[in-house]
Order: structure tokens, then sequence, then C-alpha cells
């Protein structure tokens, strides 16, 4: 059925350069500049990335967090995965009405905020009912912080060097998650996993705020205009 699709796209394969260590470079001599010359889009896309890195840390330890500190079993971790996959399932429909009555800026701030909440509901939870709580608000709300990020990326993001700057900001985001949740987990040998998984909610939620603030900042405004 795949070959059967008519091929819109004309691609000159001879243009594409080869992967170098000097086209490496270039690459990131592109971004860099990029960098420098939009500030405000490279902050609030890093901040995001910086994030996300607490989410994917504290996603690592939710196995022996849900089941060693809470004491739930398999199957009751089981299920609050699927009410979370269904909270994330509804955010998604209900983003899907109401996108054109909120404005960009709103649905970046209520989703970060609320998915950091549900953190940290989830990093103090203490049974069942109360960690369900916490990951079907962080599932929810994370459709909206996701859609947010994503739109303001594409409407900053210059075609011509958008493939650029995703490959090395994703470079980035990598070698800090694998840093991040290596030393997470040394930390949880030497303090207790509830203390640690507080530690990151609390310190990602007041990152969070912080993160809010500057997009909410009226003197940047321009950077969410859907129009």
């Amino acid at each position: 059925m795949l070959n059967k699709l008519p091929e819109q796209e004309k691609i000159d394969k001879a243009t594409i350069p080869n992967l170098t260590f000097s086209q490496v470079r270039k690459d990131f001599t592109v971004v860099i500049a990029f960098m420098n010359k939009y500030k405000y889009i490279t902050v609030i896309y890093s901040s995001f990335i910086f994030i996300m890195i607490f989410t994917f840390a504290m996603d690592a330890q939710e196995v022996v967090f849900t089941q060693r500190v809470i004491g739930l079993s398999e199957t009751e971790y089981s299920l609050v995965v699927s009410i979370t996959g269904v909270g994330s399932v509804t955010g998604g429909v209900i983003l899907a009405m109401i996108t054109n009555y909120i404005s960009l800026r709103f649905m970046i701030v209520i989703g970060v905020v609320l998915s950091s909440i549900g953190y940290v509901i989830y990093a103090f939870s203490w049974s069942f009912l109360s960690i369900t709580v916490g990951f079907v608000i962080l599932g929810f709300f994370l459709v909206f912080l996701n859609a947010g990020i994503t739109t303001f990326y594409q409407n900053n993001i210059p075609v011509n060097v958008m493939g650029r700057v995703t490959s090395i900001f994703q470079l980035i985001q990598s070698a800090l998650q694998v840093l991040f949740v290596l030393g997470v987990g040394v930390v949880g040998d030497f303090i207790p996993l509830r203390q640690t998984i507080g530690f990151l909610a609390i310190t990602m939620l007041v990152f969070t705020l912080l993160f809010a603030i500057a997009v909410l900042n009226s003197n940047f405004k321009k950077y969410y205009d859907e129009t």
C-alpha cells in the first residue's frame, strides 16, 4: 500500500552532505550562531529539556519507588500505568476541543505547572489512591506541555536550521539524561529513595515556576504569536 502512495517530495541525494567531522563542526557552528541570535528561544527550550530530565530521572526509579516504598503490588502498579494512559488520552481529546480557545502561553504554563504538581503528589504518595491521582494529573497535563512546546518550537525555529538545532538539542538532552539518571541511582544507594524522589519533585516544581514566569513575561509575547 505504501508503494502506491504518490511521491510528493523530490530529494536530490547528491546534495545531501556526507557525515564527516567537518560537517558536524559546521552544524555546531550554525546552531551556536542561532543560539546567540535567539537567546530567549534557546533559554525556553533548554529549560524545557532540563525539566524533562527531572521527569526521566524520577521515571527511571518508578517501579522501585511504587513497589518497594509505597508498597503497591505488580497488579496495582499495572493498573496505575493504565489509568495514567487513560489520563493522557483524555488530555489529548480535551486539548483538541479547546485548543482554539486558549493561548499558547497558557497551554505551556498550565501544562508544565500542573505536571510538576502531579509529580509532587506522586513523590509524597502513601497509597494506591494518592499515587493514581498524581499519575492522572501528570499524564493529563503533560499532553498540554508537549503540544505547547512543540508548537512554540516549530513557530520559532527556521526550517533551514530546524534539523540541525533539533539534533544538537537531542544530543545534549541524551547526554544529560544519562548522567542525571546515573547520578540519581548512585544517590539512591546512600539516601532513602523517598527523600531522593521528593527532593527531585520539589526542585522540579521550583524550576517550573521560574520557567512559567519566563513564558508569561509580556516582553516576549511575540514568540507565542500563532498568527
